[in-house]
């Protein structure tokens, strides 16, 4: 179990420390176990606060994830943790598309705030189906799809994310009892399947441009998501 560190203090992360040599010592272990590795960890400055960041990956071809943490573990503060997936057309060439920006930057802000907190960034681009296959099914979609039919007709599921390493990047973090910051009822019950409680299901609903309201619509009516008047 790990500790992690207040918002907005810079902690020092020195090379001779113990804590150093154990990421040694997993990089380089061979373990087969399937449990989330160390790989790393930096101090990340951010316009939200100063956080820790930590690189672990899984023994599964691809399987990583990145944890921005902020806040001191303790048995009075449950953490409020956002599980994001990576979007590189949203989060980095901010697409009006898909509120996929705005969330990160909303959850961002949210868990700077809180007393403690993580967010972890997935490699799932375009809900696990790849970059060349989201802009396949963009394409679908400029021809009158909405992302559920533009999916189906590449042959993938709606929605096809595992969460089964966050919740193993998360038990590494000591965070098993967690207030989770989604609108997706099915990543909760993923979590909780896997070991994690939730205790309070935190709506992650920034304000978004209109160009993104039929793909929210799709994600409330087809997809179960938990949205307001959209």
């Amino acid at each position: 179990m790990m500790t992690y560190w207040n918002c907005g203090k810079i902690p020092t992360v020195s090379a001779p420390t113990p804590g150093k040599r154990k990421l040694r010592s997993e990089q380089h272990s061979g373990r087969k176990d399937g449990a989330a590795r160390l790989i790393a960890r930096a101090v990340l400055p951010t316009r939200y606060g100063v956080f820790l960041v930590y690189g672990f990956s899984g023994s599964k071809a691809g399987t990583g994830a990145i944890a921005l943490v902020c806040g001191r573990g303790n048995r009075k503060t449950t953490p409020l943790v956002r599980i994001h997936s990576q979007c590189l057309t949203g989060d980095v060439l901010t697409s009006l598309r898909c509120d996929c920006r705005a969330q990160l930057e909303f959850a961002l802000k949210a868990i700077g705030q809180a007393r403690s907190g993580v967010l972890l960034y997935l490699p799932q681009e375009g809900r696990g189906i790849g970059l060349m296959n989201k802009l396949r099914a963009y394409e679908l979609q400029d021809r009158g799809m909405d992302t559920v039919e533009a999916n189906e007709r590449l042959g993938f599921p709606a929605d096809p994310r595992d969460y089964g390493f966050s919740a193993q990047v998360l038990k590494r973090l000591g965070m098993t009892t967690i207030r989770l910051l989604s609108n997706n009822p099915e990543k909760a019950r993923q979590l909780e399947r896997s070991g994690i409680r939730i205790i309070q299901l935190v709506p992650c609903q920034p304000r978004v441009s209109r160009v993104c309201h039929g793909y929210l619509r799709t994600k409330k009516h087809k997809m179960g998501h938990l949205l307001g008047d959209i």
